[in-house]
């Protein structure tokens, strides 16, 4: 089963291709199953009309949420706090940066990018324990770090959404290495190899 490297996709035309679709369909509960009403009186309603941030609006207003947390990079502040002030209008809104602790690194020895100067770790479990403190209904990851969003999203309380994914490289639109035809040529001519670790003696 790979369905990357499918071609038809009759699943869109309602092949089963497994065979599975009733044992599946046991597996969604009475709030999984609004959930999904709700997103997908989104995608009708608004087919190609909102942005991301206005269907995380509409989605939270349909669910009755009323506390909305923000765990957004440091290095995003900017778009967090313009972030923040939009959702202010519609939701109480609670936000943690990922500094938050001030936590030096070298307390759980992680490596650092310039190990001349003091260096604070990004804190997800931190951010989490923040915004479940605050009883969030959703939080929203703002660019956090590979790895340290899957550490915030597995200790939050609330659901998880991602608005924005870190790609210091591509402006935080990581499929634009996808739409480059000089970059997928680079990256398959070149394998990937796990850099060595910097010498800083």
């Amino acid at each position: 089963m790979n369905c990357a490297r499918c071609l038809k996709k009759e699943c869109y035309n309602g092949k089963d291709c497994l065979e599975i679709e009733g044992e599946i369909k046991n597996l969604y509960n009475d709030h999984e199953i609004e959930v999904m009403k709700i997103a997908a009186s989104i995608e009708a309603r608004y087919y190609m009309e909102k942005t991301r941030i206005e269907e995380i609006i509409l989605f939270s207003q349909m669910m009755n949420y009323e506390r909305i947390g923000l765990a957004f990079c440091v290095g995003l502040e900017k778009e967090a706090r313009e972030i923040y002030s939009i959702f202010k209008q519609h939701f109480k809104v609670y936000s943690a940066c990922c500094k938050i602790c001030g936590t030096d690194k070298a307390d759980f020895d992680l490596e650092q990018i310039d190990p001349n100067r003091y260096e604070s770790m990004c804190n997800p479990l931190g951010q989490a324990s923040v915004l479940n403190e605050k009883n969030t209904d959703l939080n929203i990851i703002i660019g956090l770090c590979i790895g340290h969003d899957l550490l915030f999203t597995q200790h939050s309380k609330a659901p998880v959404t991602t608005l924005a994914v870190k790609d210091r490289v591509l402006a935080h639109n990581p499929l634009g290495a996808i739409y480059s035809r000089y970059y997928l040529n680079k990256i398959h001519e070149n394998k990937f190899k796990e850099p060595e670790p910097k010498d800083h003696e």
